[in-house]
C-alpha cells in the first residue's frame, strides 16, 4: 500500500474473518471408523487459513477514537497459540500461509461444505486489540455448530413443528406506519387520528405527558410527528396537527439549567441518571463535534469502565420496584428517550413487526416465553422465568462451574438432539435423567432453548436497536442505551434474560479453572442471542461478519453492567412524578367547577395527619399485615429505609418474615406505589413527597 493511500485510511471496520480451506486426506486409526468425531467435527478434515477484511468507513464518526490508523496487508494464520497473532505493523504477507494445526474457526459460509465465494481484498486494521481474532474463532465455530445441527434452518425435532416459513418472521414497516406505531406506542395516538381528537381523557393523558418532556424527548416526538404529516399529505389522508401546535418553545432557563446539570460533579466512570440521558449526549455532541468512534469492543475485560450511579438520597428504583400504573407511564417516557438518545446520535431506528407466527402452544423447545410462563405458572404461580431454562442452568452449576471450556464446547450433536426429544416427553414428569446429563450437553440444550425461541430473545422490534448500540460515541452512552432498552423489553423477556445474565457472570467468576472470560462468554453466546430464524437469509455476508463483534460487544455490555441496566433512572421517576401531579391538578379543577372541592378536601384532612406530623419531624409508618398497626418515626438526617424495618421488627416480636422479605413502601402523593431502596433516605424523600403515606409489607416482586 503506498504511502499516500495509508493516509487516506482515516476511518477503518473489520468486517470479519474469511477462511481459506484445504482439506486434507483422513489419515489415522480413526479415519474411516470413529463415531464420537461425527458430533464433533465437520464432513472431513482441514486445515484453515484466512484473513480479515477492512471496510473503508464512509463517516469518520465510526472510526477509531484514538486518530487514523495504518492499514495493512496481511494473512491471519489460525494457530490455538496466542503468539501467532499478527504484528500490527507486519506488511503484507502470503494468502497461503497455513497454520500449524488444523482449526475450525471460520464462519460457516466459508466452510468446506460451502460453494466457495469470491473474497474481499485482504486487509487488518491495528485498532482492533481487544477481542482478538482466537476470541471471535470461538464465535465462527459456534455459528458452525448453530447451522451444522440444524439450529438455523431445521430447528431440531425438538422445536420445529407447526412454525411458517423463515422470511415470514419479521416484516419492514411500510412508509409512515414506522411513525404511527411509534406514536402509537407512546400513547401520542390522538396526535394523527381524528377519531381520537374529541376523546377528553385522551387528550387530557397527552397533554400531561407532552408536558413534562425535556427539549431532546419533544424533538423525538416533534420529529416523528412532522415525518408522519408529510407521508400522509402525500397519501392525502387525514389532517395531521402542526407540530408548532402541539409544542410550545422550551423556556430557555429551564433548559439551561438541565443541560448543565448533566456536567457539574461527574467524573468519567459515573453516570447522571438525576438529567435525561440524552440531554447530557446533546451536550457532548457539541462539545465533541469531530468525534470518532470505535465500534467494535475496545478493552479487556478489565479495562471496561467501572461505571457507577451517583449517589441519590431518595434511593434507587430497581425494575418491580413501581406500581403497574406508574410503570406503565415509566415504559411511555423510556420509549420517547430512547429514541430521542438515538436522534442526538444521529442514528435512524428502522424497526420491524414482528409477524404472528403458528407456534407450539406446548412443549419446552421453540415454544413462545408468554406460552411456557403459561404453563409453569400453572404449577407454581408467581414463575418469572421457564423451568426448564432454570433447571438447565442448575445443573450446570450442580456439576460444578470449573469445567474447562463450559459454554463453549458443544455436546455430541446427535446426543443433544436425543436430549431434547427425551425432555420433551418427560421434564414435567419428573422421569428425566438429570444424573446422566453431561455438562457440555447441558450447555449445549441451554443455547438451543435460547436460539430456538419463536421470536428473539431480545425481541423483533428492538433488536436493531440493541445491535445500534454501538454506533454511540461513549460506553457512557451505550451502557445508557441498554439500560432503556432493557426497560423497554417485555416483562417475560426482561426476567429470563436477566437470569441469563447473572448465570453467565457465575461462570465468569470461575474464569482461572473453566478459561472463560466476560470476551469469551460473550463471542459464544452472542450469536445464539442474535442470530434468530431465518436471520442469515436476510443479511449479507458483509454484514453478518460486520455484526461479529457487534453483538459480542452487546452481550459483553449486558453481562458485566446487569446491576445498573435494571434500574430505573431517576429522570424517568421525576418526570412521571411530575406527571401525576399534572393530573392531580387537573382534577382539582374538575372538583372546583362541580363544587365539590370543599367537601373533598375536609374528608381528606381528616383521614389524614401524615403532613402535620411531618411538619413537626416524624412520618407516621403503617403497617396493617402485622399485629402492630402503625408507629411514628422521628426523621433524621441519617435515618434510612433500612433502620425503619429494623426498628420495626425489634418492636414486634410476632413477624415471622425475614427482614429481607419486607419493604418499605411510599405510596400516594406524586407516586402511585414504590418499594423503597434500603439506603433511601427517608427525611430527603418525604421533603420530595410529602403528602405520602409509608407502609410495611410483604415485598411484591
Amino acid at each position: 500500500m503506498s504511502r499516500q493511500q495509508q493516509q487516506q485510511s482515516q476511518g477503518v471496520v473489520l468486517t470479519g474473518y474469511h477462511s481459506n480451506a484445504e482439506l486434507l486426506p483422513k489419515t489415522g486409526p480413526c479415519a474411516s471408523s470413529c463415531p464420537s468425531a461425527q458430533d464433533h467435527e465437520p464432513n472431513s478434515h482441514s486445515r484453515r487459513t484466512g484473513h480479515y477484511a477492512v471496510q473503508q468507513s464512509q463517516n469518520t464518526h465510526h472510526g477509531d477514537r484514538n486518530g487514523p490508523s495504518t492499514a495493512a496487508s496481511c494473512t491471519k494464520p489460525t494457530g490455538p497459540e496466542p503468539s501467532s497473532q499478527p504484528n500490527p505493523n507486519a506488511v503484507a504477507c502470503p494468502r497461503s500461509q497455513h497454520s500449524s494445526s488444523p482449526k475450525p474457526g471460520s464462519s460457516p459460509r466459508h466452510s468446506p461444505i460451502s460453494r466457495s465465494r469470491a473474497r474481499p481484498p485482504c486487509q487488518r486494521c491495528n485498532s482492533q486489540d481487544s477481542l482478538d481474532e482466537l476470541e471471535m474463532d470461538d464465535y465462527w465455530k459456534e455459528v458452525e455448530n448453530i447451522s451444522r445441527t440444524g439450529g438455523e434452518s431445521a430447528r431440531g425435532e425438538g422445536g420445529g413443528e407447526g412454525e411458517v416459513p423463515e422470511e415470514e418472521q419479521q416484516k419492514t414497516s411500510e412508509e409512515g406506519e414506522q411513525e404511527e406505531a411509534w406514536l402509537t406506542e407512546a400513547g401520542l395516538a390522538r396526535l394523527f387520528d381524528d377519531s381520537l381528537a374529541a376523546d377528553q381523557d385522551q387528550e387530557e393523558d397527552s397533554s400531561v405527558f407532552l408536558s413534562t418532556l425535556t427539549r431532546t424527548q419533544a424533538a423525538a416526538v416533534e420529529r416523528r410527528v412532522a415525518s408522519l404529516h408529510q407521508t400522509l399529505r402525500r397519501r392525502n389522508r387525514q389532517h395531521v396537527p402542526d407540530v408548532r401546535d402541539i409544542f410550545r418553545p422550551p423556556e430557555k432557563d429551564d433548559e439551561l439549567s438541565k443541560l448543565k446539570g448533566g456536567s457539574e460533579n461527574e467524573t468519567e466512570t459515573e453516570l447522571n441518571v438525576e438529567v435525561a440521558f440524552s440531554e447530557q449526549a446533546l451536550t457532548y455532541r457539541d462539545n465533541h463535534q469531530r468525534l470518532k468512534v470505535n465500534t467494535g469492543p475496545s478493552s479487556p475485560d478489565d479495562k471496561l469502565p467501572n461505571f457507577k450511579l451517583l449517589r441519590d438520597k431518595t434511593g434507587q428504583t430497581r425494575i418491580g420496584d413501581l406500581s403497574p400504573l406508574d410503570m406503565k407511564k415509566v415504559l411511555r417516557v423510556v420509549l420517547v428517550e430512547m429514541t430521542a438518545l438515538f436522534d442526538t446520535a444521529g442514528i435512524d431506528l428502522k424497526a420491524h413487526k414482528a409477524i404472528k407466527l403458528k407456534t407450539k402452544e406446548s412443549g419446552l423447545f421453540g415454544v413462545p416465553l408468554a406460552t411456557l410462563l403459561d404453563q409453569d405458572q400453572r404449577r407454581v404461580s408467581g414463575t418469572k422465568v421457564p423451568f426448564i431454562l432454570q433447571r438447565l442452568m442448575s445443573h450446570i452449576e450442580e456439576e460444578g462451574l470449573d469445567t474447562e471450556g463450559l459454554l463453549r464446547i458443544p455436546g455430541a450433536a446427535t446426543r443433544v438432539k436425543s436430549l431434547c426429544q427425551e425432555l420433551e416427553s418427560s421434564f414435567y414428569d419428573g422421569m428425566f435423567p438429570w444424573q446422566q446429563l453431561k455438562q457440555h450437553d447441558a450447555a449445549s440444550l441451554l443455547k438451543m432453548f435460547i436460539r430456538e425461541l419463536p421470536h428473539p430473545l431480545l425481541t423483533v422490534e428492538y433488536l436493531n436497536a440493541f445491535i445500534a448500540v454501538n454506533k454511540l460515541p461513549t460506553k457512557k452512552q451505550q451502557l445508557q442505551a441498554l439500560n432503556l432498552l432493557v426497560l423497554l423489553l417485555p416483562e417475560a423477556n426482561r426476567d429470563t434474560l436477566k437470569a441469563m445474565v447473572e448465570f453467565f457472570q457465575r461462570v465468569i467468576d470461575h474464569q482461572a479453572k473453566n478459561k472463560m472470560t466476560l470476551n469469551n462468554v460473550s463471542v459464544v453466546m452472542a450469536p445464539n442471542i442474535f442470530m434468530f430464524k431465518g436471520f442469515r437469509s436476510k443479511v449479507t455476508e458483509q454484514q453478518e461478519f460486520s455484526m461479529a463483534t457487534s453483538t459480542a460487544n452487546i452481550v459483553r455490555l449486558l453481562i458485566r453492567y446487569q446491576n445498573l441496566l435494571w434500574t430505573i433512572p431517576k429522570f424517568i421517576v421525576t418526570q412521571v412524578r411530575h406527571q401525576n401531579m399534572e393530573s392531580q391538578r387537573k382534577q382539582n379543577k374538575e372538583r372546583a367547577v362541580r363544587k365539590l372541592l370543599k367537601k373533598m378536601t375536609t374528608e381528606k384532612t381528616s383521614e389524614k395527619a401524615i403532613p402535620e406530623e411531618g411538619s413537626q419531624g416524624f412520618i407516621r409508618v403503617q403497617a396493617p399485615q402485622f399485629s402492630k398497626v402503625s408507629m411514628a418515626v422521628q426523621l433524621t438526617e441519617e435515618i434510612q429505609a433500612v433502620d425503619v424495618l429494623t426498628r420495626f421488627l425489634s418492636q414486634d416480636c410476632s413477624v415471622a418474615v425475614k427482614k429481607e422479605e419486607l419493604c418499605l413502601y411510599e405510596i400516594g402523593g406524586n407516586i402511585k406505589e414504590r418499594c423503597l431502596d434500603g439506603e433511601t433516605f427517608m427525611k430527603d424523600l418525604f421533603q420530595l413527597n410529602p403528602t405520602a403515606e409509608w407502609v410495611i409489607k410483604v415485598a411484591q416482586k
